[in-house]
């Protein structure tokens, strides 16, 4: 058995002309869609990168108990118990968050990876005095430098990083059990790629390079923000041209009889729509919450249909390991969706996602609940054993109100630290509390007033987070009995 997982970041599917974007150039998807069932109900769990990441090793919400972290020393993690069942795991990526404080403790969890250099803010090159800076609105000293070494196309990390999977696929082809992980950065912003790709959405804008939006409301003028949707357009198309290369070889070596296919994302991204830029700081909208998501299962052999199931990120894990073989952890919440890709079975009446600290959101794939915190939006800790943040260790101050916490029922009876948190990356009680029904209003534009479906939605969200051992300051927060 083999399989792979190609995983993009901030991929919105809004985009994809599998889910109806006649405008961007991206055939591959088009073909994958041929190829795999494409599912229509896809959403997050846990925001945003490394709290996505630790749901596809752990196949649990994570994001009720702490905000970006490692993983932590009580976590199942899936490609490392595949490998410790013989199959043999191979990350390559570009996702430089790996190797920062905050996400130090999961690649190390394949049999082996390959990482590539220079997206974002990836400290990579040393130079002591600033960069040239081009015309560019918010340009960042970090990216004009890694862009010094990256005006080739086979340069770019996301070129370096597709390259990397094929070589393991060249020398691996002919071997049996191996689960192999194509991850990139991309289409993540800054949306910077060569100019054979922007070439594609030729327009007439003669303002600052804009590839880097902020994270806050749209302020800029309409040319500025049609500008920057093709530049994201343009990184579009190169990832779908590193996704036909993975198609190509795959139809070459007939790898289709035999190995498990998957293309997913972590999360959306948001390009003006509801008037936002970005992701994290306000609601999670379906832009960035309802996922692009691809499924070939040598074992059923469905291709070219569509799946209304709801399925999240935390059926990643389970899924894999079921595929392999092996059982999967009680810990786990995913499910497995052998059943749900052959005949649509469905998987769950509603499903979790959120963010440390935000809304804490419900959906049932028709009705999404978005639950606000009250104004002080307190109290609210960090439950861990791994103290840091994104780039960074815990401060002293941090731990100056810590004390230790009673084991969860996922801890493996480890107690672990509780941190108060005073500070999160969202003020959410601003947008207070939303019921969308997105058959009715799929871009949610006229929030629901229904007190019964509101009550319904209420009693999903509730028994998820019990089902999660959620604390019981989260239920406060909400201002939830």
């Amino acid at each position: 058995m083999k399989a792979i997982l190609v995983m993009y970041d901030s991929l919105n599917r809004h985009y994809l002309p599998p889910y109806g974007c006649e405008w961007t150039r991206a055939p591959n998807f088009r073909r994958l869609a041929e190829r795999t069932v494409t599912f229509e109900n896809s959403y997050v769990a846990s925001m945003p990168c490394m709290p996505a990441r630790r749901e596809i090793h752990t196949g649990r919400y994570n994001f009720l108990h702490r905000s970006w972290g490692p993983l932590e020393p009580f976590d199942d993690s899936m490609p490392e118990i595949l490998k410790a069942h013989g199959v043999y795991t191979h990350l390559v990526t570009d996702h430089y968050h790996y190797w920062e404080d905050g996400g130090a403790t999961y690649h190390s969890r394949y049999s082996s990876f390959e990482i590539s250099r220079g997206q974002e803010f990836d400290i990579w090159k040393g130079h002591v005095k600033d960069p040239p800076k081009p015309n560019m609105i918010r340009p960042h000293r970090e990216h004009l430098i890694n862009r010094l070494y990256m005006r080739r196309e086979e340069d770019l990390p996301q070129t370096k990083t597709f390259e990397a999977g094929l070589e393991f696929l060249r020398t691996n082809r002919d071997a049996d059990n191996w689960f192999l992980s194509i991850e990139t950065f991309d289409p993540h912003e800054p949306f910077y790629t060569v100019e054979r790709f922007k070439q594609l959405y030729p327009h007439a804008y003669d303002g600052p390079e804009f590839i880097w939006p902020p994270y806050q409301k749209v302020r800029e003028p309409r040319d500025q923000v049609a500008h920057c949707r093709k530049e994201y357009a343009a990184l579009l198309s190169q990832c779908d041209e590193s996704l036909g290369k993975v198609l190509d070889f795959m139809d070459e070596h007939d790898l289709w009889k035999d190995t498990l296919l998957i293309v997913n994302t972590d999360h959306g991204f948001m390009l003006g729509e509801h008037e936002c830029w970005a992701k994290c700081w306000q609601p999670f909208y379906n832009e960035i919450a309802r996922t692009p998501f691809f499924v070939w299962d040598p074992r059923s052999g469905r291709k070219g249909e569509r799946r209304k199931s709801l399925v999240q990120t935390i059926d990643l894990a389970p899924t894999l390991l079921e595929y392999f073989g092996v059982a999967r952890p009680p810990d786990m919440q995913g499910v497995p969706l052998r059943e749900t890709v052959a005949t649509d079975r469905p998987l769950r009446e509603a499903g979790l996602f959120g963010m440390h600290g935000a809304h804490v959101n419900v959906t049932d794939g028709r009705y999404v609940y978005m639950r606000a915190p009250t104004a002080e939006n307190q109290p609210l800790n960090e439950y861990t054993l791994m103290p840091t943040h994104m780039r960074n260790m815990f401060k002293p101050e941090e731990f100056r109100e810590a004390g230790m916490a009673r084991p969860f029922s996922f801890t493996k009876g480890c107690p672990v630290m509780r941190i108060p948190c005073r500070h999160t990356w969202t003020k959410a009680h601003e947008f207070g509390t939303l019921l969308f029904d997105v058959a009715s209003d799929p871009r949610q534009e006229q929030p629901l007033k229904d007190r019964g479906v509101e009550e319904r939605m209420i009693a999903h969200l509730i028994r998820e987070m019990k089902k999660n051992d959620a604390p019981a300051e989260q239920f406060a927060r909400l201002g939830l009995k």
